[in-house]
C-alpha cells in the first residue's frame, strides 16, 4: 500500500526531522508504559527529592517553593535522574524548589486544593501550571495573585500570540504561559491512506468503531465548533455548542466513535484499536520518532485548538514566596534555558528567541514546527473563549453526558 506524504508542507518537514533524529526519549510521557500506578510511584519520587526531583540542588538559603506541574512536562535526565534546568536555576540561585509533578487533569487537581483557594489559604504549592481555561476560573474567582511584571523583565520575551490570548487576563498580569499545547487530526498513515482533511472524513464507513476523540472538552468541541464553520475565540452560545455536541452524540450513538480518552488515547493508536482521532500535536510526533512515523499528523483547515498551561500563584502563598516563583518564571523566560524544554517537552514553545537558541541545544528542532509555528500553522490555531461559570458548568455537563462520563 502506497503510504500518503502528508499535504501540509509544514508537518511534512517535520516528519522528515524525526526520520532522521536519534530520538530516545521516555515513551512513559503518553502513559502506554507505565499505568496509574506508575505515574503516581513518578510524582511521589519527586515529591522526596534526590535524584528524582523535589529540592535537589541549591541550599535553600533563598528561600524554597512548591511547584505543581504536570507530569513529563519538563527537560529530565534519564541517567541521573534529574531535571538539568531546575538544577541548575537552584544552583544559580540557592532557591530551593520542590517540583512535584502531580497534574493529570485540570479537574481532578482543582479538586485538591480548591476549599484551600476559596478560602486563601496556602494549597501546598506556590506556584501551579493548570491550563488557561482553568485559570480563567481562578481569576473570575479571585483566588490567584496579580504577578510583578517588575521581577519578570524576560517576559517580555513572551510571544505577541499568546499576551492576549486568555481574554480574561489581557496583557498576562496573572498568568504567565509555561508551554502552549496545540491539537488537531491524526490518523494511522497505513490503514487511512486518503487521510483525515475534514470533519466528515472522521464518518467513513471503513472507520467504524476506529474513530478516538479526547475526553478534554475545549478540544473536542472547539475542533467541532470549527469545522462547523464557528469562531471559537469570538461570540458564540448555546446555539453553536449544541449543533457541534449533536454531531458528537450522533457519532458515538452510531458506534462510529468508540475510543473517548484523555492521556491513554495514545495507546489505542499504538494497538491500532483507533485508526484516526482528534489528538495533542507533541504526543504524536513522540509516537512518531518512537515507532517509526506510523502516524500521520495535521493542523485541519478548518482550524485546531491551541492553549496554554501557564503559571500562576494562589492566593494563599506568601509574598516572599511569590517573589521567588517570579524569579522562577523570568528563569525560564531566557530562550536558552525555554529551548532546552523545548527539545524535552515538544510543545508549541513561548519564548521569543528560542528558536535561535536551539541552533546549539538541537540544531534538528530548529524547524520542529510543533515547537515553532510558522505564521501559516498559528493561523490555523484557535483558543477557545474563558466560559462564564453558569456556562461552563452547563457545557461541561452536556459534554460529560454524551461521553458517558
Amino acid at each position: 500500500m502506497v503510504r500518503r506524504i502528508p499535504q501540509d508542507p509544514i508537518v511534512r518537514d517535520l516528519v522528515n526531522m524525526v526520520r532522521q533524529s536519534q530520538f530516545n526519549r521516555r515513551a512513559l510521557l503518553r502513559g502506554g508504559a507505565v499505568g496509574a500506578a506508575g505515574a503516581g510511584a513518578l510524582a511521589l519520587s519527586a515529591c522526596a527529592g534526590g535524584g528524582g526531583g523535589g529540592a535537589a540542588q541549591g541550599d535553600g538559603s533563598a528561600g524554597s517553593i512548591v511547584w505543581g506541574n504536570w507530569t513529563y512536562y519538563l527537560d529530565y535526565d534519564e541517567e541521573t535522574g534529574t531535571w538539568p534546568t531546575l538544577d541548575a536555576f537552584m544552583a544559580q540561585t540557592n532557591i530551593g524548589v520542590e517540583y512535584i509533578e502531580d497534574i493529570d487533569d485540570n479537574n481532578t487537581f482543582y479538586g485538591k486544593i480548591k476549599d484551600q483557594l476559596a478560602l486563601d489559604q496556602f494549597t501546598g504549592y506556590d506556584t501551579i501550571t493548570l491550563t488557561d481555561w482553568m485559570n480563567g476560573r481562578l481569576i473570575q474567582d479571585g483566588q490567584i495573585q496579580e504577578l510583578d511584571a517588575a521581577n519578570m523583565p524576560n517576559t517580555k520575551n513572551l510571544l505577541p500570540s499568546l499576551l492576549n490570548s486568555l481574554d480574561i487576563d489581557p496583557g498576562r498580569k496573572f498568568t504567565m504561559p509555561w508551554q502552549a499545547p496545540a491539537s488537531g487530526f491524526v490518523w494511522n498513515t497505513e490503514a487511512v491512506p486518503n487521510g483525515i482533511m475534514t470533519l466528515d472524513d472522521f464518518l467513513r464507513p471503513e472507520l467504524k468503531g476506529k474513530v478516538g476523540v479526547l475526553t478534554e472538552m475545549r478540544d473536542t468541541m472547539g475542533i467541532i465548533m470549527s469545522a462547523q464553520g464557528v469562531d471559537v475565540a469570538g461570540t458564540w452560545g448555546d446555539t453553536e455548542f449544541d449543533a457541534a455536541l449533536q454531531w458528537l452524540d450522533d457519532a458515538i450513538k452510531s458506534g462510529q466513535i468508540s475510543q473517548i480518552k484523555g492521556n491513554s488515547y495514545t495507546q489505542d493508536l499504538e494497538q491500532d484499536v483507533t485508526l484516526a482521532a482528534i489528538a495533542w500535536t507533541g504526543d504524536i510526533a513522540i509516537l512518531n520518532a518512537e515507532q517509526g512515523e506510523r502516524w500521520t499528523l495535521e493542523v485541519p483547515e478548518s482550524g485546531g485548538m491551541i492553549t496554554a498551561d501557564s503559571f500562576t500563584v494562589p492566593n494563599g502563598t506568601s509574598a516572599e514566596n511569590k517573589a521567588l516563583v517570579e524569579e522562577l518564571i523570568n528563569y525560564y523566560y531566557e530562550p536558552e534555558v525555554a529551548a532546552e524544554v523545548a527539545d524535552y517537552v515538544w510543545f508549541v514553545t513561548p519564548v521569543v528567541g528560542a528558536q535561535e537558541a536551539m541552533e546549539k541545544v538541537n540544531p534538528d528542532q530548529v524547524n520542529n514546527p510543533l515547537i515553532f509555528p510558522d505564521e501559516e500553522m498559528s493561523s490555523r490555531l484557535k483558543g477557545f473563549r474563558t466560559l462564564t461559570p453558569q456556562e461552563d458548568k452547563k457545557y461541561t455537563s452536556d459534554f460529560n453526558k454524551v461521553l458517558g462520563l
